[in-house]
């Protein structure tokens, strides 16, 4: 019952997990409609401007560690209630994203692209295994962005900014390494049939265990946290 407690306590402030992403989406769709009427060729026209309010869940994550957390111990919610309930916050609002970029896809379809053959939330090469590929690849992606900031504010109560620091230098040297060796062997070629062979759902299955992974890092991180 606490852990349901922990979500109203999250949805307190509605701007921050529904009114807010919907306001970026409805205005990146609209401005993208736009600027494809002004294009002048009769071909499909894709464009990413629909995934802004993804990129919001990020700061979203941060948000929940870092403002939330020190409120709801003044409400005697334990940690593990308090991380329990806002993943499953998370959760709930990614599938309401997921659900929001395949019911706006659908209305791509149903009106050849707003009428002037434009797409935000259709993008080919995610709704290759249909709309529940596609749901899968926006959700994967909202609760990956999530877990992101949350797991980086986690790190940073936790150990300071120095360690947060270290973490993310860590990391662009170990990405960096392995485009070196992707290169230095001649793998490219290799990894991007892979890539093609998963497609856009396999891909989110696979950033769903990278979402396994940084819950059980944030979970770890956030136990040493301090209000």
């Amino acid at each position: 019952m606490r852990t349901l407690n922990v979500i109203r306590l999250q949805m307190i402030n509605r701007s921050t997990f529904l009114w807010t992403p919907l306001i970026i989406l409805a205005g990146a769709t609209l401005l993208s409609i736009l600027i494809y009427a002004m294009i002048p060729v009769d071909t499909p026209k894709y464009g990413g401007a629909g995934q802004a309010p993804l990129w919001y869940f990020f700061a979203i994550g941060i948000g929940a560690m870092s403002y939330t957390f020190p409120f709801s111990q003044a409400m005697s919610i334990t940690r593990r209630e308090f991380f329990f309930g806002t993943m499953l916050t998370a959760v709930i609002a990614s599938a309401l994203m997921g659900g929001l970029f395949v019911l706006g896809g659908g209305i791509e379809l149903a009106t050849g692209g707003y009428g002037v053959n434009g797409y935000v939330f259709y993008l080919p090469w995610m709704w290759e295994s249909g709309a529940f590929g596609a749901f899968l690849v926006f959700f994967t992606l909202s609760l990956l962005l999530f877990l992101l900031g949350f797991t980086g504010a986690a790190i940073y109560k936790s150990w300071g900014q120095t360690v947060l620091t270290i973490v993310w230098v860590g990391l662009a040297l170990l990405f960096i390494l392995l485009v070196f060796l992707a290169t230095r062997f001649e793998l490219w070629g290799a990894f991007w049939a892979g890539v093609g062979g998963l497609g856009a759902a396999g891909l989110a299955a696979w950033g769903l265990l990278v979402v396994a992974v940084l819950m059980l890092v944030s979970f770890f991180a956030f136990r040493r946290v301090t209000p």
